[in-house]
């Protein structure tokens, strides 16, 4: 087999089962390996310590496919990994409806493999030179296990540019979906652009947060802001709130809020869009004397990495400044961020920063994290990007 053999003493992570091999840890290759070839990992001292997926042009150098030797890739070593993410899913489906995540990267064993269920039709985002080699597997397993007919692709982020990939999009089984998705999460009907929409089309990490917003709008008026296509908007007006302004600088996301508006029977004036800056908007809100019992801040990712934190900072700062002026006295802010590059302990850091300079005290009354169909890697931290603070306003 062809191999990557580490430098001396750089074999720790790997020995703490992190899947990922960086280029600086790597002394020699042996063979000619190509990008997603099947390699064998091995320490200084010749050891062998897994099997990984060869990516020459990233930095990542290979990502582990398995920690035993015996373990072969092939097309049953994905039909087994999705059988049992899928397992996995089944224990903790609840409110999920239609739409769920199958398969979530290095959590199941995957590196670069994120699918998505919406109805009848399997979103799927390859990543990874190792997860686009074994392409047609992975969707012949996703299709067998799941009984759908459709299978459209959405590899089209922007690692994989690092990886040397180009950006694929379209349907990889059935025919191209015609019309958005339509779902049910909660009871709540939301529809779905599976082919244009942000992600693989929704925030499906989100569910069981937008179920707590959902219980805590009752009799308020609610500020979303980066709102798409109307997730939280939605599950606070199912939970009996008097009115929501939605904001969003998409202009198609907000049409597909005001289409799940009908879709959703709702009332006239309870849902207000527009379609502006998120950061120039709670300016003017300020300026308009305008207060809100609850607030919902659940911006794009600011810092994709570390070396965006600092800028990323700056962001975070200014929106949740200005979001915790606009709160009413005991009123809740629920502010999120999705960025891999910006740790917890660092959000927590930067919004407390907010509140000192915007003179406000307020409690975290409860933290976010997403929703279980997301699980975290023990050995994987850097997979529990999405973190969140639900704060009260003393």
């Amino acid at each position: 087999m062809q191999a990557v053999l580490l430098k001396p003493g750089r074999e720790k992570s790997l020995l703490r089962r992190h899947p990922w091999v960086f280029s600086g840890a790597i002394d020699r290759v042996q063979g000619d390996p190509q990008g997603g070839a099947t390699v064998a990992v091995l320490g200084a001292d010749g050891r062998w310590l897994a099997t990984a997926a060869y990516s020459p042009r990233s930095q990542i150098r290979a990502r582990v496919w398995a920690w035993t030797r015996e373990t072969a890739i092939d097309a049953a070593f994905f039909r087994d990994r999705i059988h049992a993410a899928l397992a996995l899913r089944s224990e903790f489906a609840t409110g999920a409806g239609e739409a769920r995540r199958l398969v979530h990267g290095e959590a199941d064993g995957l590196p670069g493999v994120i699918a998505d269920r919406y109805g009848g039709i399997v979103v799927l985002q390859l990543s990874s030179a190792g997860a686009e080699h074994w392409r047609d597997a992975i969707v012949d397993a996703l299709a067998a296990a799941t009984g759908c007919t459709q299978v459209y692709e959405r590899s089209d982020v922007e690692v994989r540019a690092l990886e040397g990939l180009d950006a694929r999009t379209g349907p990889l089984r059935g025919a191209m979906p015609a019309a958005p998705v339509r779902i049910s999460e909660h009871d709540v009907r939301y529809l779905v652009d599976v082919v244009a929409g942000q992600k693989t089309g929704f925030y499906l990490d989100q569910r069981e947060n937008r179920a707590r917003i959902r219980g805590m709008a009752r009799d308020r008026a609610v500020l979303n802001c980066f709102c798409y296509t109307g997730g939280f908007t939605f599950a606070a007006l199912a939970g009996g709130a008097n009115s929501v302004l939605s904001v969003d600088s998409s202009g198609p996301a907000i049409e597909i809020g005001r289409q799940n508006e009908a879709l959703n029977g709702i009332e006239s004036g309870r849902a207000e869009w527009l379609e502006a800056d998120v950061f120039q908007t709670l300016r003017n809100l300020r300026d308009q004397g305008r207060r809100f019992g609850l607030i919902v801040l659940d911006p794009p990712k600011f810092a994709p990495t570390a070396a965006h934190a600092e800028k990323a900072a700056r962001a975070y700062k200014d929106i949740n400044l200005w979001a915790l002026r606009l709160l009413e006295p005991n009123g809740s802010l629920a502010t999120f961020s999705c960025s891999g590059g910006v740790g917890a302990e660092l959000f927590q850091k930067i919004v407390a920063g907010a509140a000192q300079d915007a003179g406000v005290d307020a409690q975290i009354t409860a933290r976010f994290h997403a929703a279980a169909d997301h699980p975290v890697l023990l050995s994987f931290p850097e997979g529990e990007y999405l973190k969140g603070l639900l704060l009260r306003r003393v």
